[in-house]
């Protein structure tokens, strides 16, 4: 009988980090030689897992950029990391793009949290860094799960805020952006990342629509069902 959920490379990759983090986690609670024997017997599994999801990196290169990263006690807690992004609209009714100088992707401009600044702060100081124009975050309208919109790369929880446009001119981070610019949903560039999952979301919010907050939904069940 035809397996009604086949494992995609999606599901691999997402089982691996999720034993990767159980493995780190553990090693960074326990000073048991048995119990670390073990969680380092779970990072080679998650390791081999990833490289069958196509990951260019060998198992044991892979093990060990894991075990570099362990900490200890609280700090050493595997957790996804926080970014921080924004959509942001003109009178056009066009969003503002960044095209990502290091993997040639486009995308609303986003950044890692930075400890001493909330959220909304991240936000309004990313949008400047990266494209020139100020911003005033208006509300929260999304908050996304990396693995779920295809970034591989570090799991992630994004947290994306509406913006008003208040001032500035376009002008492209030197190291972090290749191009910059404003689009009409109609006229989007390529690749975009997620935009599948998001992109109706926020130009209906760009429009003045008041949507509520986008979340990725719980699976049923939670490791082999379909978001």
């Amino acid at each position: 009988m035809e397996d009604p959920h086949p494992v995609s490379a999606k599901d691999l990759l997402r089982w691996s980090e999720a034993l990767s983090g159980i493995a780190r986690t553990g090693l960074g609670f326990t000073q048991s030689l048995y119990e670390r024997e073990r969680f380092e017997e779970v990072l080679k599994v998650a390791a081999d897992i990833r490289v069958a999801a196509g990951h260019e990196l060998e198992s044991e290169v892979l093990v060990e950029e894991w075990m570099k990263a362990v900490g200890e006690g609280v700090p050493g807690y595997v957790t996804p990391k926080v970014a921080v992004g924004a959509v942001v609209g003109n009178d056009k009714g066009e969003i503002l793009l960044v095209k990502r100088a290091d993997s040639g992707v486009w995308l609303y401009p986003t950044g890692w949290a930075d400890i001493g600044y909330s959220a909304s702060e991240v936000v309004v100081k990313e949008v400047l860094e990266e494209t020139g124009i100020e911003v005033e975050p208006v509300r929260l309208i999304m908050v996304l799960d990396g693995l779920r919109l295809g970034f591989t790369r570090i799991p992630l929880y994004s947290l994306v805020f509406l913006c008003k446009a208040t001032g500035g001119e376009l002008s492209a981070h030197p190291l972090e952006c290749a191009d910059v610019g404003w689009f009409a949903q109609h006229e989007l560039p390529m690749p975009l990342a997620g935009s599948d999952r998001w992109m109706e979301h926020v130009f209906a919010a760009i429009r003045g629509e008041r949507v509520e907050v986008l979340f990725d939904s719980p699976r049923q069940p939670t490791w082999r069902g379909k978001p």
